[in-house]
């Protein structure tokens, strides 16, 4: 018999920090980032003594490691892969066609990457059987949960990464005319740099606890902030890569390039941080 699912604190909505008492007198800390990605829970002996980490069971961290590697890696080469795109195209004579496939790649290491991202939050361990510990149910693919802040960023991820695909698949028809290269190619950019930057600001909204505060000492806070950043940049370059039907001409083919190229070298610096948020019990 399967056990019951975790309670990874899903009420009230969008909880991202929750507390409670424990039977031997002191408290319990959950923040719903540490525990999906590290496996960490906060306890105090006393209600004022000082914190102490308590982890999840070894499968669990070791569920969790697994899918950090693979977060961090698709989204570290793929990120690069559209440096590499971006700078072909701004700085060679490569070809259209060249430069579509060298983002594709990158675009289809982003949706691996983003799908492990969503396998984190619905695996991520919660408050079970023990007051002042973490457990994870059995594996789940997939899962239904939008009163939690971590899936719905997650979903809408990996929804911009499909999209995207559609964009990257869709650029490398030839012959379109500018309606037709706005409507096929342009449109799905502009609805997944939207659902980027959506899900960015939930994330921004899980570390913070739904204010506004810097954390430069939390390494969750930085790789949030700047693959936030990396998602108004890409933004800055769907907008500036609007053919313009009067011309046939885009709107800035240099600050498109450009704006890829940075918000794809913040995307590999946030995959390169995630490397380092792991369970270190």
């Amino acid at each position: 018999m399967a056990r019951p699912r975790p309670d990874t604190g899903a009420a009230p909505l969008f909880a991202t920090r929750r507390e409670w008492s424990l039977e031997s007198g002191g408290t319990a800390e959950w923040e719903s980032r540490a525990a999906r990605k590290r496996g960490l829970l906060r306890v105090r002996a006393a209600p004022r003594g000082p914190a102490a980490d308590r982890y999840a069971a070894a499968p669990v961290l070791g569920r969790l490691r697994l899918l950090n590697r693979i977060v961090s890696a698709t989204f570290t080469v793929g990120s690069a892969l559209f440096v590499a795109g971006a700078a072909l195209a701004e700085l060679t004579a490569v070809g259209v066609v060249r430069c579509a496939l060298v983002y594709l790649a990158g675009g289809l290491l982003f949706t691996v990457g983003a799908y492990a991202e969503f396998l984190q939050c619905v695996n991520a361990p919660g408050r079970g059987g023990r007051d002042d510990g973490l457990v994870a149910g059995e594996w789940r693919w997939w899962s239904y949960e939008p009163m939690r802040v971590d899936w719905l960023s997650a979903l809408l991820l990996l929804g911009g990464t499909g999209v995207f695909g559609v964009n990257l698949l869709d650029s490398l028809l030839r012959g379109l005319s500018a309606q037709q290269i706005d409507r096929l190619v342009w449109t799905p950019d502009m609805i997944g740099c939207t659902l980027f930057l959506i899900s960015g600001q939930l994330a921004v909204h899980e570390v913070c606890h739904g204010r506004v505060v810097v954390r430069v000492r939390d390494l969750g806070w930085w790789i949030v902030v700047v693959n936030q950043l990396g998602a108004v940049l890409f933004m800055v370059s769907a907008l500036a890569d609007y053919t313009q039907p009067a011309t046939d001409s885009l709107v800035n083919v240099s600050l498109a390039n450009w704006a890829t190229l940075g918000g794809a070298l913040l995307f590999c610096a946030g995959g390169v941080l995630q490397a380092y948020e792991r369970p270190t019990p």
